[in-house]
């Protein structure tokens, strides 16, 4: 297909985006409740815990360059990396379900159990994935397309973040009935489904539009060199290991925060002001019994009050960063760049981290008040980290004359999936240090361990990403450079094997073509 067409619908763009929703509904549930699962659900000890989330993702971590190289070398009539999508949607929800089922087993069973379905679940998460964020680098290299794509894609993956982090605690009271086990299966089985159904609409709705250069020969070792040489790939390598250390970090500590930090008193009344609790011999209308429906009413005895105030909290941060996402990521990236737009709101979202460590466990206002500002502060940068990856991927086809989106992808996959399990065990092995005993009534000390893995740790390692920003040389300008100079390089290959193909077609060489059409000018009328 011709370079010039890089246009792309919006009903692509959608339809793109759906398979990050779906990617993200497991996503979410193993960086949000995952190690609160096996504590909480399954009873395997937090450091144990913490362990199988390191050692399983850093395992499966070495998966992603594998994968890169295997979907690089992928060739059918769909592309190199939408098939790799239909092709993995079962196997994902069936993991998804695995790594969620509490089969009664002794400890050691239990942990060897967990370990094996997390690798697994993690592994064709990278089957998956890889080949999908890779297939947002070659729809289109228009600069504003690209990032226009990332952002519908990152509106879909923060809707469904919203059900994950708002609805899962409550669908599990709701299913479970007081068996948060059986609660829990039904719950993950209901979002596995929605997964494969939106895995099977991206195949069917995104295109392939960038190819590797004409004559391109295949070389992991070379593809290897090229990445590691590449300046602005490592600084995105350690942007993305940090980033999602501390995502993993605060979203598994945050679980922990409300339900052994968090006056309960205190949330129970902050609901009510939002009419959000069962009042016995009160009536109730429409709204109020759709959201007992979805288990989003507290009750009268607390017993829910966790949950409920949990929900609501992800809930309002998800509607302030989708609303981040859409309005600011994109306005803010065209006029100053993506760089500089994720170095400040990153500063400023740690910043805004740090502060969970002072707030008193009855200032439920303040909680939400710095969450609505955290979530404000990284709602830009969400869509701009695979927009940047696929500039890392043009630049490297830019200085080295080749192109391997899949293995450029793979490597900062490797790095999120290091990062997830650095962040799960760091969290794990703080809070088992401080003295922490799931399902109890919490020391002081176990309570002091869980704020700081909620607020200070995890803005220190933001600003580890700050700085890893500092070496990312693709500017806005530098971009647009890269962009121009590709898009001749194409044109022109694209030219010559046109020609080529003409000499094939009719036996003689460009090179004679011009003596012959003076011999023929020659020829009398």
């Amino acid at each position: 297909m011709k370079t010039q067409t890089q246009k792309v619908s919006m009903a692509e763009k959608i339809g793109y985006s759906l398979g990050d929703g779906s990617a993200n509904l497991i996503f979410q549930m193993m960086m949000m409740f995952q190690l609160f699962f096996y504590t909480d659900v399954f009873g395997i000890k937090a450091t144990a815990a913490g362990m199988i989330l390191l050692v399983a993702r850093i395992f499966d971590a070495f998966v992603d360059p594998v994968v890169g190289i295997l979907s690089d070398r992928t060739n059918t009539r769909w592309g190199k990396y939408r098939p790799w999508l239909l092709w993995t949607a079962i196997p994902f929800a069936v993991f998804f379900i695995l790594a969620f089922t509490t089969p009664d087993l002794s400890e050691r069973g239990k942990i060897i159990y967990a370990g094996i379905t997390y690798t697994l679940l993690m592994s064709i998460y990278s089957f998956n994935n890889t080949p999908y964020a890779s297939l947002g680098g070659v729809m289109t290299s228009d600069i504003k397309e690209r990032t226009s794509i990332s952002s519908v894609r990152f509106v879909t993956a923060t809707i469904a973040t919203f059900v994950v982090q708002g609805l899962t605690l409550p669908l599990v009271s709701k299913f479970g009935q007081g068996d948060d086990q059986r609660g829990w299966f039904l719950t993950i089985t209901l979002f596995a489904i929605i997964g494969v159904v939106l895995l099977v609409i991206t195949f069917f709705s995104a295109k392939e539009r960038i190819t590797p250069p004409v004559g391109q020969k295949t070389s992991v070792k070379q593809d290897f060199k090229d990445i590691v040489s590449s300046r602005p790939w490592k600084a995105m390598f350690i942007l993305t290991l940090f980033l999602f250390t501390t995502l993993a970090m605060w979203g598994s500590s945050m679980s922990y925060y409300f339900n052994y930090f968090v006056d309960k008193t205190a949330l129970f009344d902050f609901l009510q002001n939002f009419g959000l609790v069962r009042i016995e011999g009160e009536t109730y209308g429409m709204w109020h019994t759709f959201l007992d429906a979805f288990g989003l009413i507290a009750q009268p005895d607390h017993s829910n009050v966790f949950a409920v105030g949990f929900s609501l909290f992800n809930m309002i941060g998800q509607v302030i960063t989708l609303t981040g996402v859409i309005l600011l990521s994109g306005f803010l990236s065209n006029i100053f760049g993506k760089r500089n737009v994720f170095l400040i709101c990153l500063a400023l979202t740690a910043f805004f981290t740090a502060l969970f460590f002072v707030v008193d466990s009855t200032s439920i206002s303040t909680i939400f008040i710095i969450n609505c500002l955290k979530s404000l502060a990284y709602a830009p940068t969400i869509p701009l980290l695979w927009a940047m990856m696929g500039d890392v991927a043009d630049h490297s086809e830019w200085v080295n004359h080749r192109r391997a989106t899949g293995f450029v992808f793979a490597g900062v996959v490797f790095a999120l999936k290091a990062g997830l399990g650095i962040g799960g065990a760091i969290c794990g092995a703080i809070v088992d240090s401080f003295g922490f005993v799931s399902n109890t009534v919490q020391t002081e000390n176990a309570i002091f361990g869980i704020r700081l893995t909620s607020s200070v740790i995890p803005a220190i390692t933001f600003f580890v990403g700050v700085i890893a920003l500092f070496f990312y040389p693709i500017s806005k300008k530098l971009n647009e450079h890269i962009q121009d100079d590709l898009a001749k390089r194409r044109l022109e290959k694209e030219d010559k094997e046109l020609l080529k193909q003409t000499e094939e077609a009719c036996g003689i060489p460009a090179s004679k073509w011009n003596e012959i059409e003076m011999n023929i000018n020659r020829q009398p009328d």
